[in-house]
C-alpha cells in the first residue's frame, strides 16, 4: 500500500476509538511524546512553526465577513498536524511520520460549502515554515506578508479552495498576539490535561469570495488561533463547545466548555482587552447555557446560546447565520458564524464537536 494513503488511512481508523479515548481519540495516553507544561517561553516567529515532537497541532482562522450588500458571511481555514508516533520530527520523505489535513469552509445564510483533504510530510506536499511563514496543503496557503522586521503574524494573504468555492483573502493585525490561558498554558480539565495556545484575534480582512464561480468582494475580521499539544483532553471528555467573539469598542472574548461523559463540563476562557491584555478566566466564571437545537443531518446540536461574563457585565444570546453549518469531514463538527446580541451586540464563531 502506498505510504501516505496507509498514514492517512491511520488517521481515519481512529475514529471508531474517539468514544473511548475523549473526542477525536484527543484523549488517549500519550506519555512517549513531548508533555505540555506551565512556564514555557514562547519565541515568536519560531513559535508559529511545527512542533513535531508534540502529537497533535493546528493554525486555526476564522473570519467573519459581510458582502457589500450586506449578506453574511463566514469563511474557515485550517491546516492540522498529527505525528504518527513519538520522537517522528519532521523527516524527507516517504518516511516522514507526519500527516496533515486541511479543512476549508465558506457558510452563507442559505449554504455551507466545505472540502477537506490530506497530505503526507517529508515531500513538500503540506507543511509550515516559520520564517518566512507559511502554511500549506496542496495550494492552499496561509502566506506571512508582513515586513520582515514585524511579526510574521501581522498581515497574511490565505488561500483555498473546493469543488464549488474559493477565496482570496487579505488579513492585517491591529493588535498583538496574545497567549491564551496562564501565559500560554491552557488547561483543559480538573485532572490537568493542557494544550500549548495563543491567538491573533485583531485581524481586519478583505479580500474575495467566489461561489459556484461568481466572485463576491467581502470585508471583516478574522481570528487566528494557535495550539498544540499530545493528549489535549481526558479520555471522558466527549467534546467541546467553543466561542470567539469579537465584542463592540475591539474588545475579544474566547470561550469553550468541555464536555464529560457523566454531564458536567470544564469552561475556562480569555477575556481580550482592545489593547490586547488578556485577563485569564478560570472553569465557572463563565455562562454557557444553550437555549435552542437545530436537526442537523440527524443529529439534534445546540446552535443557539447564552453566553455571560457577570465580572464584565457580559450577557449575550447567540445566533447562527446558518444552523446547518455542519463540517462532514473525516472528524464531524459544527462550525460556523454567530451573530448575538444582549448587553452587546457583534459577531463571532462558533465550535461544537462530538454531538
Amino acid at each position: 500500500m502506498h505510504a501516505s494513503l496507509t498514514a492517512i488511512l491511520m488517521w481515519l481508523l481512529l475514529a471508531p476509538v474517539a468514544a473511548a479515548q475523549g473526542y477525536a481519540g484527543l484523549g488517549s495516553a500519550a506519555e512517549d511524546y513531548a508533555q505540555v507544561t506551565p512556564g514555557r517561553s514562547f519565541a515568536f516567529p519560531a513559535d508559529h512553526g511545527p512542533h513535531p515532537d508534540y502529537r497533535i497541532e493546528w493554525w486555526y482562522l476564522t473570519a467573519n465577513l459581510e458582502a457589500a450588500d450586506g449578506t453574511p458571511m463566514g469563511l474557515q481555514w485550517t491546516l492540522f498536524r498529527q505525528a504518527m508516533r513519538p520522537d517522528a520530527g519532521l523527516g524527507e520523505g516517504w518516511a516522514a511520520e507526519q500527516v496533515w489535513m486541511g479543512h476549508a469552509a465558506v457558510t452563507t445564510p442559505g449554504d455551507h460549502h466545505l472540502s477537506e483533504i490530506f497530505a503526507r510530510g517529508g515531500i513538500g506536499q503540506a507543511g509550515v515554515t516559520a520564517t518566512p511563514f507559511e502554511a500549506w496543503i496542496d495550494d492552499w496557503r496561509m502566506l506571512g506578508t508582513a515586513p520582515q522586521t514585524a511579526d510574521p503574524f501581522d498581515a497574511l494573504h490565505l488561500t483555498a479552495r473546493g469543488d464549488d468555492f474559493s477565496y482570496d483573502l487579505r488579513l492585517t493585525a491591529t493588535g498583538p498576539v496574545v497567549l491564551q490561558g496562564e501565559r500560554g498554558f491552557s488547561v483543559k480539565s480538573d485532572a490537568g490535561q493542557a494544550s500549548y495556545y495563543y491567538s491573533q484575534p485583531f485581524y481586519t480582512a478583505e479580500g474575495t469570495v467566489t461561489l459556484d464561480g461568481r466572485e463576491i468582494a467581502v470585508t471583516g475580521r478574522g481570528w487566528l488561533d494557535r495550539e498544540w499539544s499530545s493528549q489535549p483532553l481526558t479520555s471522558g471528555q466527549t467534546g467541546w463547545d467553543w466561542f470567539s467573539l469579537h465584542l463592540p469598542g475591539g474588545d475579544k472574548l474566547m470561550a469553550y466548555r468541555l464536555r464529560n461523559a457523566d454531564g458536567t463540563a470544564y469552561a475556562p476562557g480569555t477575556f481580550i482587552a482592545a489593547d490586547g491584555t488578556p485577563t485569564p478566566l478560570p472553569d465557572g466564571a463563565l455562562v454557557m447555557e444553550p437555549l435552542g437545537t437545530e436537526t442537523v443531518l440527524g443529529r439534534e446540536i445546540p446552535v443557539r446560546w447564552r453566553v455571560a461574563l457577570p465580572s464584565r457585565g457580559i450577557d449575550l444570546v447567540t445566533e447562527p447565520v446558518n444552523a446547518q453549518s455542519y463540517m462532514t469531514t473525516a472528524f464531524p463538527y459544527w462550525e460556523g458564524p454567530i451573530r448575538y446580541s444582549g448587553t452587546h451586540q457583534g459577531v463571532g464563531y462558533l465550535e461544537m464537536t462530538g454531538y
